[in-house]
C-alpha cells in the first residue's frame, strides 16, 4: 500500500502555502483495522529502530522528518533537572517524567515535591485540566471537584522544574520562559542526548517549551537513558556501596522501578514496562511512542493522524523486529474490531519495515 502522494501546490489547503505543502512527511501505512477481511481504516506514520551506537537498524516512512515529540520529551527534561541538582526519591523522579493519570498517588506526589522545596501549587505554571485517566477523572468529577494544575497530567514535571529553580537560586516565576536558565539547560541537554539541534520551537499543551526533533534523535536519547539504567542496576563501588548513577541512569531506573508513576493503572506504557523488564517507555500526545531497551537499542513511532490506538501495535512490531520477545505484550499489541458485540476484525500492524535488521 503506497504512501499518499504529496499534494501539488494547487491542491494545497486554504491558507497553506506551497512551501508548507512541500514539507509534508512521507509517512507509510503502519497499522490497519480490518472488518471481516476488508481493510476499513489505515493509520500512516513513521518509525525507526536504532542500535546502541545510534545507528539505524530499521525504518518506515520518514523518520528524519522533524516532529514534536510532545510528552515523550519528559525523560530528557528530567535528565536536565537531575543534572541541575534535583534529588528526589525514585517514585517522585518517575513522576517528574510522567504523563500521569491524576490518581491520588500522582496528586500526592506532586504536592510532596512542592513541599520538599518550600513551594505550593500556586507556584505551578502549567495549564489546568481534569485527571487524564478515565477512572481517575470520573472519580474526581463524582466528588464534585474541578480542573486544577495539580490534576493536570504534567504536574509532576512542573513541580520538579519549580523545585530545580529553588535549588539553584533561579526565579521560580517565569520558569517556562525559553530564556529562563532552567529552560536553557533543558534545551542544551536535549540537544546533547538526541545529537540534534532543534528544528523549531513551540509550546506544549502544558506550557513548556517544545522542540521539534526527529524520530532518530529521540530514539538515540532513549537508548542512552535505557542503557545507562541497565548498566547502573545493581552496580556497586569498590567498597561495596552503591555507585551514584548518572542523571540518565537515575531517570531510567526511576521509570523502570515505578512505571505506575510514569502513567498509571490501565495505561499501556505502564503495562509495557512491567511486561518488558529493563525497558524505559514514554508516550506522547498525537501518536508518539518511545521505548529504550537495556542494551541501548531503541524504537520510536509517530502516527501521522495523531491516533492513539495505532501507537502500540506499531511499537510492538518494531520491538519484534529487534528479536525482542513480545509474547508478553500480546494484550497491548492489538485490539479487536467489534460488530454486534463480537470480534469481526483486528487492529494490527502492517509489514512496514523498509530497512531490514542485519543478520548476525
Amino acid at each position: 500500500m503506497p504512501a499518499p502522494a504529496m499534494p501539488a501546490a494547487q491542491d494545497a489547503a486554504p491558507g497553506t502555502s506551497a512551501a508548507e505543502s512541500a514539507t509534508l512527511p512521507q509517512h507509510a501505512p503502519l497499522v490497519v483495522a480490518t472488518r471481516d477481511g476488508l481493510v476499513e481504516s489505515v493509520h500512516y506514520g513513521s518509525a525507526i529502530a536504532t542500535a546502541p551506537d545510534g545507528s539505524t537498524l530499521a525504518t518506515a516512512g520518514d523518520p528524519l522528518a522533524p516532529f514534536y515529540p510532545r510528552s515523550s520529551l519528559k525523560p530528557l527534561q528530567a535528565v536536565a533537572l537531575v543534572r541541575a541538582g534535583l534529588n528526589l526519591p525514585a517514585d517522585l523522579l518517575a513522576l517528574t517524567a510522567a504523563s500521569h493519570s491524576g490518581g491520588a498517588k500522582h496528586r500526592g506526589g506532586t504536592q510532596r515535591i512542592l513541599a520538599m522545596h518550600g513551594l505550593t501549587a500556586a507556584d505551578l505554571e502549567n495549564s489546568t485540566d481534569l485527571p487524564y485517566g478515565t477512572t481517575e477523572r470520573e472519580d474526581w468529577l463524582r466528588s464534585g471537584f474541578h480542573a486544577t494544575q495539580v490534576t493536570q497530567n504534567c504536574s509532576g514535571k512542573h513541580a520538579a522544574m519549580a523545585a530545580t529553580c529553588v535549588i539553584n537560586g533561579w526565579p521560580v516565576k517565569g520558569y517556562l520562559d525559553p530564556a529562563h536558565p532552567l529552560q536553557r539547560l533543558v534545551a542544551a541537554t536535549i540537544t546533547e542526548l538526541t545529537g540534534e539541534e532543534p528544528f523549531a520551537l513551540s509550546t506544549d499543551g502544558c506550557g513548556t517549551p517544545l522542540f521539534a526533533l526527529t524520530l532518530r534523535g529521540m530514539a538515540r536519547a532513549f537508548g542512552r537513558i535505557a542503557i545507562a539504567a541497565g548498566n547502573a542496576a545493581g552496580s556497586t563501588s569498590d567498597d561495596g556501596g552503591s555507585v551514584p548513577p548518572s542523571a540518565e541512569a537515575a531517570v531510567g531506573l526511576a521509570m523502570r522501578q515505578h512505571p505506575d508513576m510514569v502513567a498509571g493503572e490501565r495505561r499501556d506504557v505502564t503495562d509495557l514496562m512491567r511486561l518488558l523488564p529493563g525497558a524505559v517507555a514514554k508516550d506522547g500526545f498525537e501518536g508518539v511512542q518511545l521505548v529504550g531497551l537495556p542494551d541501548g537499542r531503541a524504537v520510536a513511532v509517530k502516527i501521522s493522524d495523531g491516533g492513539d490506538r495505532a501507537r502500540m501495535p506499531a511499537t510492538v512490531r518494531l520491538l519484534e523486529s529487534l528479536s525482542v520477545d513480545t509474547a508478553p505484550l500480546a494484550g497491548i499489541a492489538t485490539a479487536p474490531v467489534l460488530g454486534g458485540g463480537r470480534k469481526v476484525g483486528l487492529l494490527q500492524p502492517t509489514d512496514f519495515l523498509s530497512t531490514p535488521i542485519p543478520t548476525q
